[in-house]
Parts: C-alpha cells; structure tokens; sequence
C-alpha cells in the first residue's frame, strides 16, 4: 500500500498543508549485504522505509514493512538512529515532515521480491558496493552497522 489510509483521511480534511509523520527506516542485514529496494514512484534506492501507523510500535512498523514491502520476515534489534528529515514537497503538492527512526534489523527467512508494488525491485547487496545510494541513504546504513550500540540522535542542547 502507498498511502497508509488514515493519511489519505488526513490529507481529505488538510489538503496539502505539511503534516509530520513518525517514518521507519529498516537496514536488514544478511552477512555482508543489505536489502535494498528501487522505489516506485521516483526509482531511487533505499533501505525499506514507511509510516509508522496510529498506535504502531516503531519497531514493529520495521518489521511489518519489511513484510509488506520486500516479503522478508526480520528482527529489529536496535534502535540506530533519530533525526528530521528535511520537509518534503510531493508532485501533487502534499507536503510532510518525516521524524525518522533507522532501525539495525536481521534477516529472518523470505526471498525478498517487490510485494506490495512501492518497489520496482528488491534485494541484497554487499555493503562494499552499494551502486547509486544517495549519500543520505548511505548515513542510514553507515549508522546502523556501528558497533557502539547506542542510538544516535541529531541537534539536542
């Protein structure tokens, strides 16, 4: 599904004004690979991402992306790293402001294939050679395989 249904009753009521959202960002690791996917609406490569859901314990919005995207079942084992990403303008002009959460998660079991359409394509890379990633992507991923075991949080006092 591209647009969880309660933003699409959001946007009914607010039209394009920003909202924020609480994202997920899942890098699923298999040995020396990641899970990347190719979007659909603009082709660029990333780890899985989506909206956390009302209610929805981040961690589990990983895990159930990871399903519904990819048709992975993985474990998210730590939280990595929070930060805003900048505001997003849409081609049909909503906007929103994303607080995403990059989790550090491991392959279960599943081939991944592009199940659910918002990925044109779906699998493993090594993290040596991870082709046209935008550098933001690569911060995601570079975050998530330090060893430190902390999360990493931007801006604060």
């Amino acid at each position: 599904m591209a647009t969880p249904d309660f933003v699409l009753e959001l946007r009914r009521h607010l039209g394009t004004r920003p909202l924020s959202f609480v994202g997920v960002t899942a890098v699923i690791l298999r040995g020396d690979e990641v899970l990347l996917g190719r979007r659909s609406d603009n082709g660029a490569l990333t780890p899985i991402t989506g909206i956390v859901d009302p209610g929805e314990e981040p961690a589990d919005a990983a895990c159930r992306e990871a399903l519904e995207e990819a048709g992975v079942r993985i474990r998210a084992d730590r939280l990595a790293w929070v930060h805003q990403i900048p505001r997003i303008t849409y081609d049909n002009g909503d906007q929103a402001d994303y607080l995403d959460l990059t989790f550090r998660c491991t392959w279960l079991e599943g081939e991944p294939y592009p199940a659910d359409g918002e990925m044109t394509e779906v699998g493993w890379r090594r993290l040596d050679d991870l082709g046209d990633l935008s550098d933001e992507q690569r911060t995601r991923i570079r975050v998530a395989l330090a060893e430190d075991g902390g999360a990493r949080f931007e801006g604060g006092a």
